[in-house]
C-alpha cells in the first residue's frame, strides 16, 4: 500500500512529465502552425473537430474553447461520422482530426471521405509518419516521449499535449480576431464570469426601490425609510438635488452622541457630498471602489444629475462578485 510520500512522489512525476511534454511542444511550432492559424482566422466556415477515444474528449473541450472565444466550432465523433454524422461537415468547413497514433481504424476510414468532399484536413498527431499525418493538408505535432501512465498505455501526457496545443490555437485566433472583453461578455452572458463583463450598476439599482428623504425629514422617519427600503442607507434631497446620505452607521453615531433625538432632522446627521456613480459603470469596478473606501453603498446618478437608485455591496456579492 502506498504511503503519503509515495503518493506525492507519483503525483510529482506525473506533473513533471506532463509539464515537460508541454514545454517540448514549443520547439515544434513552425510555419505549418502559423499557416494553420492564419487559415482558420480568415476562412468563412466552421472548425469541425473529430477524434476517437480520449482524443474525442479533448476534441470536445477544444470545441468549447473555440466557441467561447469567437471561432465557430463543432464536435464530430470519428466513429459516428462514418455512420451518418459526416453530414455535419459543410462545404466551407475545416476539419481538425486529433489522434496520437494517427493510425486508428476509424481515422483511416474517415479521412478519405473528408478529403473526397474537398474539405481541408488538419492533423494534431504525435506520429508524423502516420496515415493521418501523410493524408492531412496541414500537420501540427503533439509528440510526447512517453505517457505518465507507468505502463506507458493510458493516455495522459499525450492528451495533455493535445489540450495545450488546442489552447494555443484558440488564443492565437483570439488575438488575430481582436476578440476583446466585450466580445467575451456576449458569449458568456450567464454566471459570475459574464456578469463581471456586462452587469452595470444601473441594472442593479433597478432591482430596488429608491430610498430618499428631504433635508427636514424627522430622524424617526429617516430610520423608517432606511428600514423599509432595506439598503442600509437613504439619500437626502432638496427638490431634485442630492445633498447627502444617511447610513446605518450615521444612525448609530447619532444615538451615541444625542440623548434626545426627537428634534433632529435629516440635515443634522447626514454625510455631505456622497459618492455617486454613473449607471453605465460595470458592477465589478464599483465593488473595488466600495472595498477601497470601506463603504457599503453607492448612489447611482446619471450625467444630468437624476437619482436612479442605490447599490449595496451585498448586491454585488449575491451576483457572485468577490
Amino acid at each position: 500500500m502506498l504511503d503519503k510520500n509515495n503518493i506525492i512522489e507519483n503525483a510529482k512525476k506525473t506533473l513533471e512529465l506532463e509539464s515537460k511534454a508541454i514545454h517540448d511542444l514549443i520547439s515544434t511550432l513552425d510555419d505549418e502552425f502559423v499557416s494553420t492559424v492564419k487559415h482558420l482566422s480568415d476562412f468563412k466556415g466552421r472548425v469541425i473537430i473529430t477524434g476517437i477515444g480520449k482524443s474525442a474528449v479533448i476534441s470536445m473541450k477544444i470545441v468549447a474553447t473555440l466557441n467561447s472565444t469567437g471561432t465557430a466550432a463543432v464536435f464530430m465523433h470519428a466513429a459516428d461520422a462514418i455512420h451518418g454524422d459526416l453530414g455535419i461537415i459543410q462545404k466551407l468547413d475545416v476539419v481538425i482530426c486529433i489522434s496520437k497514433s494517427g493510425n486508428s481504424p476509424e481515422i483511416q476510414a474517415l479521412i478519405p471521405f473528408i478529403k473526397k468532399r474537398g474539405n481541408l484536413v488538419i492533423a494534431l498527431t504525435a506520429n508524423p509518419k502516420s496515415y493521418l499525418a501523410e493524408a492531412a493538408d496541414k500537420v501540427i505535432s503533439t509528440y510526447v516521449e512517453k505517457e505518465a501512465c507507468p505502463n506507458n498505455l493510458a493516455p495522459t501526457t499525450s492528451t495533455t499535449a493535445q489540450l495545450a496545443m488546442g489552447d494555443a490555437l484558440a488564443v492565437c485566433l483570439l488575438k488575430l480576431k481582436k476578440f476583446d472583453a466585450q466580445d467575451f461578455a456576449q458569449y458568456h452572458p450567464g454566471g459570475a464570469l459574464g456578469k463581471k463583463l456586462y452587469l452595470t450598476v444601473g441594472e442593479l439599482a433597478k432591482k430596488h426601490e429608491r430610498p430618499s428623504v428631504t433635508i427636514d425629514t424627522p430622524v424617526k422617519n429617516v430610520i423608517s425609510e432606511i428600514t423599509q427600503k432595506r439598503l442600509g442607507a437613504t439619500i437626502v434631497m432638496d427638490k431634485s438635488q442630492i445633498l447627502g446620505i444617511i447610513t446605518d452607521g450615521d444612525i448609530r453615531r447619532m444615538l451615541e452622541k444625542f440623548d434626545n433625538i426627537g428634534t433632529l432632522i435629516a440635515k443634522d446627521i447626514m454625510s455631505n457630498n456622497p459618492i455617486t456613480v454613473d449607471p453605465e459603470i460595470l458592477a465589478t469596478d464599483v465593488l473595488k471602489t466600495l472595498k477601497t473606501k470601506g463603504i457599503g453603498q453607492l448612489i447611482v446618478q446619471d450625467s444630468s444629475g437624476v437619482y436612479l437608485g442605490m447599490v449595496h455591496i451585498l448586491d454585488l456579492i449575491k451576483e457572485g462578485m468577490q
